[in-house]
């Protein structure tokens, strides 16, 4: 079963975590399966940014980004070459490591930054 550290997230995960995960799932499930409470404004149907996510290590392990998640990315703040949307990002089979960014487009449009 592949390991996923994420790394430590001011508000989301102070400490970080390392957590195994089953291939085939997303990101954005694995983290609300494990108290890590990314924000997800779509719930899920790829619809929004909420849960960008820089994958640092085995992004190409991940299922390949559909046209629509990467017109949606180009919206994100803090955009990488690395970004993904947690709840398309399928887990494979290695180990990843992922940060989550400091803020999302939400809390920059809100002025919370």
């Amino acid at each position: 079963m592949p390991q996923i550290v994420f790394l430590p997230h001011a508000k989301l995960c102070p400490e970080g975590a390392v957590i195994e995960a089953p291939a085939g799932k997303s990101l954005c499930d694995v983290m609300l399966e494990n108290d890590i409470e990314i924000e997800h404004a779509c719930e899920k149907s790829c619809a929004c940014t909420t849960c960008h996510v820089l994958v640092r290590e085995g992004l190409e392990s991940l299922n390949e980004a559909t046209e629509k998640e990467e017109d949606l990315l180009d919206r994100a703040w803090g955009l990488e070459a690395v970004s993904r949307l947690s709840c398309q990002a399928i887990v494979g089979e290695a180990d990843l490591v992922v940060e989550i960014p400091k803020y999302t487009i939400n809390q920059v449009s809100e002025g919370s930054h």
